[in-house]
């Protein structure tokens, strides 16, 4: 049995893994459910596991089951997509649709948030891929409102929180988030990131150390502003730079390529 001080679906998935050779049942306790990703996809290969406990958060895995290997077409990130849902909910006139999207209910935080905020999300195509649900998302404009995202929500969206601040600075009303933490010990501080580089652009956000205030209502302008070398942040700026008045000029754009390489071609070819 491993406890684990944090809810880590990297620390957990690789425990999972080595537990299908140990000797004798592993279970992994975390002390609140993190993405379930992996056990799915055990499951799905024929793996003897079991989810228990409060709010799913002990996972069982017991060795000695046969592995069955299968054809799987990986789905979209819907981190990844997420750019694209807000830049089609915050664009009047939008009518956006992402195809082959990974719907996994522990990462679909960020749909919750723009249907609160009266964006609206359609799924289509829907269908199981390795115990996984994948469908394409449509998304169209709608007058939107602030959001509040506190605690319980950020495991389900907490790479999504960047570019929903500037989804927040085009709402009406002031959009808040607690209990993120976490963002602060990202690849960068993603909470002063973010207020810092939106604040050059007229956004007016103000933090707190687990979170922000965002004033809604902003007409967001051009301006020199930088990724500060976070992938999550150069996309987000680039959101903000297509409903903002003037020309954006973002310093180390390379940044996006960590985990979105493509991003660059896909965003020219949404503007053609």
């Amino acid at each position: 049995m491993i406890r684990t001080p944090v809810a880590s679906a990297q620390v957990k998935s690789a425990l999972l893994l080595a537990a299908l050779t140990a000797e004798g049942p592993t279970t992994v306790i975390e002390p609140v459910q993190s993405r379930d990703h992996s056990e799915r996809m055990l499951r799905a290969f024929g793996a003897d596991l079991s989810v228990g406990g409060p709010g799913d958060t002990e996972v069982t895995v017991t060795p000695g089951a046969s592995l069955r290997g299968q054809a799987v077409v990986v789905p979209g990130d819907i981190s990844s997509a997420a750019f694209w849902l807000v830049a089609g909910a915050i664009t009047p006139g939008a009518d956006l649709t992402v195809e082959n999207v990974g719907l996994n209910p522990s990462r679909t935080g960020i749909l919750d948030v723009l249907e609160q905020m009266g964006a609206r999300i359609e799924v289509l195509n829907a269908r199981d891929v390795a115990g996984e649900p994948v469908g394409d998302l449509r998304v169209t404009h709608g007058p939107l409102q602030a959001f509040s995202i506190d605690a319980a929500l950020i495991p389900r969206l907490v790479d999504e929180i960047p570019v929903l601040a500037v989804a927040a600075c085009c709402a009406e009303g002031v959009s808040r988030v607690s209990g993120a933490e976490e963002l602060r010990v990202k690849e960068t501080d993603r909470l002063a990131v973010m207020a810092r580089q939106l604040g050059a652009m007229g956004a007016r956000i103000e933090e707190f150390s687990d979170g922000m205030a965002i004033q809604g209502g902003v007409q967001l302008h051009g301006a020199a502003v930088d990724s500060e070398t976070d992938h999550r942040v150069a996309m987000s700026l680039a959101v903000a730079a297509q409903i903002a008045s003037g020309a954006t000029q973002l310093e180390r754009p390379e940044a996006a390529a960590v985990s979105y390489p493509g991003f660059w071609d896909d965003l020219e070819r949404l503007q053609a």
